[in-house]
């Protein structure tokens, strides 16, 4: 399992500000070196969007442009802001804030606490469900527990849209949403959860935002001191921002511009919790004067993977799919998506672990292949179907790698053999860092072969395996590094929460698996009823079902496998059938819905108004694509010829001598150099084009409208095998 996009575990620090932008593409480059203003950037799945925000910030501080305290950095896990440090660090960006908005509005918050309120800011609850089960005995309404989840979820919706319980039951109708129970239940044990925290001096995570912003709404002094710290904001997953972040994102901002928003409207899968792509879509309108980049380039899948996913979004319906990006894939072809139909679901998953272990066999290690379901209680299936054919594995959503007890012990454990490490037995036959970490690990109960079947033992050995992995690979990326070396690098990832891959098949929701990616994905349960799931009533419920889908197909590289089952137990009536979105896609379907829109192309849009103003400047274009192998062109030569430099060429090499001939003559009588008429790769274009009139020839790159009426009638009389009638002079 590796976070998007894939890249090197320990690469060297870029020594210039300029060696920062290497390796870009020139979308990426144009994020990078967009500093000033109002960015936006409309990133498809895979096209690198961290890479690229994460480079323009390095870029703007290793320049001097930006002061690595002044930048603010958020996004919306804790895994999100964690990798973003560490990527930050590796570019030699070190000290830029990169926080979620609960993580950064917290820590506003008790810092300014004693100031705008006075006293000892209130304890902050982990888990809320707790004071809802209480709230729901206080007002005699009995909830089991899935309704006590779902009551939480629907007090958390209310909060991050800033709904009180007084007009919660009018919110959720005009929402479309479908209420666990009656609204004026829902509305009284809302009101009587904020009434119990009051009473017992206690704050939810949602109060953490809502604080800060009453707190920056009303002192002005402590909002200019907020404003004078951080100048500069980058927001990453700008589709999932609530109407709450965006009001306290305003706030930081005040009336500066210094804005950059990263996101794609087709990833917008959290509505349920009040996330809204409406920020995004409309941020041209409130910031009239944007840049607008649009990253279309997938190099994370395949053109058959990249195939099936924009062939779902293009049955899409609604706003964000007028939006949609039409991604194109810079790798190579790889194998077809497999689309399996089962009996029963203990067969679907019997067929997943039994190809899987043939993946492993076959070489594909086990922490780059995932299993991804609609929702949690289809994993139990699959977590016994891979132990039964001893394939190791993980479950997404579990306590973060470096908080597992067993981690913590180990940690201390090589931090007294870095220590003390000469009056250790256990290191004397050790010659290398990796001997020295697994013999240090063999105490913790880590062995070379990992126990059998599944459960805790296994999980922890997981752990264990994760860091041995972790010190070869470091080993390699650094020679001659110590145990005090490899210590430091661990202090330095827990503190970024920066995960070594741990080396077990990922089973994950849709949900959990937004941002990762790996070689092999396995969709299971791809039927009506699951996808879309059945308490998906209305359009935008069930084109959010898609885009989830969607998420789903782009977290594979190589290796896509569909799967659904007719029945769901053994013998059960075979009354299911694959979902919809399948419909068209699939061998042997037909497109039973949708309207085949256009996507997006790639490219970049300059505003041009004042931050007022309306005018706009529009210069989208599509990646231009060798013509011989489809590839992407990179630099002004490829474009000339719209060939890759490495492609064969297919030129009229006596055309192209005759074309030189004339040039020579035409700079001669002009007094310039050869290079001023036509380049020698504007002339190979036009020998390996061999334009027929006017309209063919303005299309060469190098041939602009000056110098086609210049030009224009010589060369098309040369490409046509006619001598050029006379010698006379230009006007």
């Amino acid at each position: 399992m590796t976070s998007a996009t894939h890249s090197t575990l320990f690469p060297q620090v870029p020594d210039s500000a300029d060696a920062v932008l290497d390796g870009l593409d020139p979308e990426q480059r144009e994020v990078a070196t967009a500093l000033h203003g109002p960015v936006c950037v409309l990133a498809g799945a895979g096209t690198g969007k961290t890479r690229a925000i994460t480079h323009r910030i390095a870029y703007g501080v290793r320049a001097g442009i930006l002061q690595p305290s002044s930048v603010l950095a958020v996004t919306f896990t804790n895994r999100a802001a964690g990798e973003m440090r560490g990527r930050l660090r590796q570019l030699g960006a070190a000290g830029v804030q990169a926080r979620t908005f609960h993580s950064a509005a917290l820590r506003q918050l008790q810092y300014f606490w004693p100031k705008a309120v006075g006293g000892s800011m209130p304890r902050l609850v982990d888990r809320k469900i707790q004071l809802v089960a209480d709230a729901a005995a206080a007002c005699r309404i009995r909830l089991d527990r899935g309704e006590l989840r779902d009551v939480t979820a629907e007090i958390e919706w209310s909060k991050v849209t800033q709904t009180i319980p007084a007009d919660y039951a009018a919110a959720a109708a005009k929402a479309g949403r479908e209420t666990p129970r009656n609204p004026a239940e829902i509305a009284q044990l809302y009101g009587t959860y904020e009434d119990l925290k009051r009473d017992r001096a206690v704050i939810d995570f949602e109060d953490v935002l809502l604080l800060t912003v009453a707190v920056l709404q009303d002192r002005h002094d402590i909002a200019e001191q907020v404003r004078s710290q951080y100048q500069h904001f980058v927001v990453d997953e700008y589709q999932d921002v609530s109407p709450l972040q965006q009001r306290l994102l305003d706030l930081w901002l005040g009336e500066r511009d210094s804005l950059c928003v990263v996101g794609d409207a087709s990833q917008t899968i959290y509505s349920f919790t009040g996330a809204t792509p409406d920020h995004l879509l409309d941020f041209r309108t409130r910031h009239p004067a944007a840049t607008v980049v649009k990253l279309v380039r997938d190099y994370r899948s395949t053109p058959q993977v990249v195939h099936l996913a924009n062939g779902l979004l293009a049955q899409a319906r609604g706003r964000a799919a007028d939006h949609r990006l039409e991604l194109i894939s810079q790798r190579a072809a790889g194998p077809e998506p497999g689309y399996t139909e089962f009996t029963d679901e203990p067969a679907e998953a019997e067929g997943a672990a039994r190809r899987i272990r043939d993946l492993i066999a076959s070489g594909v290690p086990a922490g780059e292949i995932a299993i991804l379901f609609r929702t949690n209680s289809q994993s139990e299936i699959y977590e016994q179907a891979l132990a039964d054919v001893g394939v190791p594995y993980q479950l997404r959503g579990a306590e973060r790698f470096f908080d597992r007890p067993e981690v913590r012990k180990a940690g201390v454990a090589l931090r007294g053999a870095a220590r003390f490490g000469n009056n250790d037995s256990l290191l004397d036959e050790a010659v290398d860092l990796p001997s020295q970490v697994r013999a240090v690990l063999s105490g913790e109960g880590w062995t070379t072969e990992p126990p059998a079947g599944s459960g805790a033992v296994r999980e922890r050995w997981e752990s264990l395996a994760a860091l041995v992995h972790l010190a070869q690979d470091f080993a390699t990326a650094k020679a001659g590094a110590t145990l005090s070396d490899l210590v430091a690098e661990l202090d330095e990832r827990a503190s970024a929460q920066h995960a070594p891959t741990v080396q077990g098949v990922t089973l994950a929701s849709l949900h959990s698996a937004k941002g990762l990616e790996w070689d092999a994905v396995f969709l299971v349960g791809v039927a009506e009823g699951m996808m879309p799931i059945t308490y998906a009533k209305t359009d935008e419920q069930v084109e959010e079902e898609r885009r989830l889908l969607y998420v789903g197909v782009t977290r594979a590289r190589e290796r896509l496998y569909v799967s659904w089952s007719l029945s769901r137990s053994p013998g059960g009536r075979p009354n299911r059938r694959p979902s919809r979105f399948l419909d068209g896609l699939r061998p042997g379907s037909v497109t039973t819905a949708g309207r085949g829109s256009t996507g997006g192309a790639g490219g970049i849009e300059r505003g041009t108004g004042s931050r007022g103003g309306t005018a706009v400047r529009r210069t989208s274009r599509t990646p231009a694509r060798c013509r011989v192998c489809g590839h992407t062109l990179n630099g002004a030569a490829e474009m000339k010829l719209m060939r890759c430099d490495d492609c064969p060429s297919d030129m009229d090499e006596g055309l192209y001598e005759r074309l030189r001939e004339w040039r020579a003559v035409q700079a001669q009588r002009s007094g310039q150099p050869a290079f001023c008429v036509f380049t020698d790769k504007t002339l190979m274009a036009i020998a390996e084009t061999v334009p027929d009139d006017e309209g063919e020839l303005a299309r060469i790159p190098g041939v602009g409208v000056r110098k086609l009426n210049r030009f224009g009638a010589d060369v098309l009389a040369i490409c046509a095998g006619q001598e050029l009638e006379g010698d006379e002079e230009d006007d």
